[in-house]
Parts: structure tokens; sequence; C-alpha cells
């Protein structure tokens, strides 16, 4: 997989919602190797670092001939990008289009743990 590159926040000390759509995402169905298409949107408050879209767009490319589950590859996404930002909350959602007459959304959620106050 490529790498997912990041710059640093200028804006640290505040929480601000970024939200990022991927109107065209697609992988490969592991059971048929059929095309499965999504709309995924990677919704992150930053902490000390943010996501560089180049690179973010040829990670989610990358997926495009894997053969991968929806919830995998949600929940896959979810841990590479935290891996990555170390955010203080980020949510990956992928829109999965009909397919059978069935159409799918998947939703992972992390949050940083905050220290305890004492």
């Amino acid at each position: 997989m490529p790498k997912i590159e990041t710059f640093p926040n200028r804006h640290p000390d505040r929480d601000y919602d970024i939200e990022i759509t991927c109107p065209e995402f697609t992988s490969l169905c592991p059971k048929t190797g059929q095309p499965d298409f999504a709309t995924l949107r990677i919704h992150y408050v930053p902490d000390r670092l943010c996501l560089e879209l180049k690179s973010l767009k040829l990670y989610l490319f990358a997926y495009r001939n894997q053969g991968i589950f929806y919830e995998h590859v949600t929940n896959k996404m979810l841990d590479d990008l935290v891996a990555a930002v170390k955010p203080r909350r980020m949510t990956v959602e992928g829109s999965f289009s009909v397919r059978g007459g069935i159409s799918t959304v998947v939703r992972a959620a992390y949050e940083a743990r905050r220290p305890r106050k004492r």
C-alpha cells in the first residue's frame, strides 16, 4: 500500500472538523471478483498532524485491485489512517452501491483516550 503522508497541524490547540469525501472508491468483491463501488467519507478532528490529500488518494486507489469485504476495508482504513495521523477522533464511512438489491453502509470510529484529570 502507498504511504499515507501527513503535515503539521497549524492549529493543534483547537478542535476543528475535517471531512474528506471520495465518491469514486472501488475495490473487488473477494467472492465474485466483481467491482464494488462506494462513496467514502473520512471525518476527523486532528491533533498534531493532518492528512495529505494526494497520498490519501493514492492509498485509496490502491484498493481498486484488492479483493476485500466492505466491513474489512472500512475498518482497515480506519486503523491505517489513525496510525498515520493520530487524530483526536476519526470516523470512516463507506456507503457501498447497490448490489443484488442491497446497499450497505459501514461506519467505523476511533476516539483517542484522554488522560484522566485528578
